[in-house]
């Protein structure tokens, strides 16, 4: 005689499941929300200690707080203005001649990529060389709200750790507590040697393209700088632009492109990264290249840039719940 499989499932199952989905689903609603708070407790992890070394000199945390956010903004705004200029310019140059550049290279690529029309949209580059700035400012609640949550998590010292403890119990509250210590040292880390590393290899890359005479050194060393942001993929894609302004003017300058950009990068792999990164993230190659697939296709861009440290909280969250598990087996 067969016996048949019987599979109940209870109310409370069902219940579960139908909060479950529409929990995920309201979280999908307020992803810019939780993307604005995440990135403003990074903000917040990474000007922590400046904010306490104030305190230590008896600055009240809340004037810390605003005068560090103050700084921070005229020191940026500076050296924007300084940088902007010259990059339009040469940005544009760089765009007027790279139909040229690439036929030079290689006059069948034409065929494939309509790299002339370009062209139609290089003479409005200068005046619109500030459309990305306006794309910001048309999300201007997502930067002003990520600003504020920033700064009041600055000024209103162990936000979170009070929110914590108000609604969990003490075990649960200090569990969650141990997680947000943990992962604002990792945040802090990721933080200042992400800024770190980028502005050494753009340092590095536009010494070496200025050494070697490749035009457009300071948009390409730029790109090089921002792409270190998107680890394994960034120093790569960064090459490709460099090795086709120097292959127009010569395959022997194109070549000693490809050696300089070989050189940081083994440099990068060898030293930098080592010294600035790995105690921070030391994420797993393959994990990584996975966590930036993954925010890409789901938050773009701005996935890109927080796959890292989200993957860093990740894990966290999962070193504190096996830690955890392991201690309440013992």
């Amino acid at each position: 005689m067969k016996k048949t499989l019987k599979i109940e499932i209870s109310t409370r199952t069902v219940l579960f499941t139908v909060f479950l989905i529409l929990f995920l689903n309201l979280l999908w609603l307020v992803r810019e929300l939780i993307l604005s708070l995440f990135i403003a407790f990074i903000i917040m992890s990474a000007l922590n200690p400046l904010v306490s070394a104030l305190r230590k000199k008896h600055v009240p945390r809340g004037l810390s707080a605003i005068a560090i956010f103050v700084t921070l903004t005229a020191l940026i705004s500076y050296v924007f203005s300084w940088i902007i200029p010259p990059v339009v310019y040469e940005t544009t140059q760089l765009l007027q001649n790279l139909p040229r550049f690439v036929k030079t290279l290689n006059p069948q690529l034409s065929q494939y990529f309509a790299i002339e029309n370009l062209q139609r949209y290089v003479p409005n580059l200068t005046s619109n060389a500030f459309v990305f700035f306006r794309g910001v400012l048309s999300n201007l609640t997502f930067v002003i709200s990520t600003f504020f949550f920033g700064l009041y998590f600055l000024i209103e010292e162990d936000a979170v750790k009070k929110l914590i403890n108000r609604f969990f119990e003490k075990p649960k509250a200090e569990r969650l507590i141990r997680i947000i210590e943990n992962t604002e040292k990792r945040m802090r880390s990721w933080f200042w040697g992400e800024l770190t590393l980028m502005a050494v290899i753009g340092v590095m890359t536009f010494v070496g393209l200025s050494l070697i005479r490749v035009n457009y050194a300071l948009p390409l060393a730029i790109i090089a700088g921002l792409l270190e942001v998107v680890p394994i993929l960034g120093p790569v894609l960064s090459a490709v632009p460099a090795f086709i302004v120097a292959s127009a003017e010569s395959y022997l300058l194109g070549l000693a492109t490809i050696v300089l950009y070989f050189i940081i990068q083994q440099s990068e792999n060898q030293i930098i990264v080592p010294f600035v990164m790995r105690k921070a993230v030391g994420l797993n190659p393959i994990v990584t290249l996975a966590a930036l697939i993954i925010g890409g296709k789901l938050l773009g861009f701005l996935g890109v840039f927080l796959a890292i440290p989200i993957t860093v909280l990740i894990e966290v969250v999962l070193i504190e719940f096996f830690r955890q598990k392991g201690t309440s087996q013992v």
